[in-house]
């Protein structure tokens, strides 16, 4: 009966240490790839925002015949509800347009480092 009671009290230093390294063990398997696929997201989400904004562009040129000075512009003027913020640098003023004659006639991400595939991601 004694031993009994002492085996029910709970786990051993050693169970926990074995259960622990099991959980490290599959924590550095899963690890590099959840970040990988937050990176992934984060890029995706960049490309959408530049197609939106840049579709914006396009669709203001259309309707009044020159481009918007800048994005506060768009946003005055409804084409957009707000600037978004750049997922890579986490903010919304980061955004570097592409002034041609003195007007937004484009727009880049502001981050200074490079996607996954190597490109810079100003050049998108």
């Amino acid at each position: 009966m004694v031993t009994r009671m002492r085996a029910s009290r709970g786990f051993t230093m050693i169970e926990m240490l074995v259960v622990l390294s099991v959980l490290a063990l599959l924590l550095s398997l899963v690890a590099p790839s959840y970040f990988g696929h937050v990176d992934r997201a984060r890029e995706l989400a960049l490309k959408q925002d530049l197609k939106t904004m840049r579709d914006c562009i396009d669709k203001f040129h259309a309707d009044r015949g020159r481009d918007p000075a800048d994005l506060a512009e768009l946003v005055a003027t409804r084409y957009l509800r707000e600037i978004p913020l750049d997922p890579i640098t986490d903010s919304a003023t980061t955004w570097v347009p592409v002034l041609v004659d003195g007007a937004m006639h484009d727009v880049h991400s502001g981050a200074p480092a490079n996607a996954q595939d190597g490109t810079p991601y100003a050049s998108w």
